[in-house]
């Protein structure tokens, strides 16, 4: 099984609301900035936004108001809460988790969920 496991992907209406969940182990949830990407097929992967280890966020300017990252520490997951969704965030939803300190990094993503929208 892999280190970051994804959930909540699916189909859903404009306008609608959707929450992405990634669970993780504690010692990577514990040392690990946590965040989401997506990729639409033939384009790049993009940051939606990330979660430092204390909790302090950061988006992307297109996504601020609309989606938001929070982490459950009881739960070692980092969710990702889309609302407002439009035509164009359809796309894979990638969990990441990425540690650096001392020259030294690591690495990790989820397997991936797809999110539609679509009326």
């Amino acid at each position: 099984q892999g280190k970051l496991v994804e959930s909540g992907g699916g189909l859903v209406q404009p306008g609608g609301s959707l929450k992405l969940s990634c669970e993780t182990s504690e010692s990577i949830f514990s040392m690990y900035a946590m965040g989401w990407y997506r990729q639409v097929s033939g384009n790049e992967r993009e940051l939606v936004g990330y979660s430092s280890i204390g909790g302090t966020t950061h988006y992307a300017d297109s996504l601020k108001g609309r989606f938001t990252i929070s982490r459950d520490y009881a739960k070692n997951t980092v969710y990702l809460q889309m609302n407002s969704l439009k035509l164009e965030d359809t796309a894979v939803y990638y969990c990441n988790a990425y540690f650096v300190e001392g020259g030294h990094e690591s690495e990790y993503w989820g397997q991936g969920t797809q999110v539609t929208v679509s009326s």
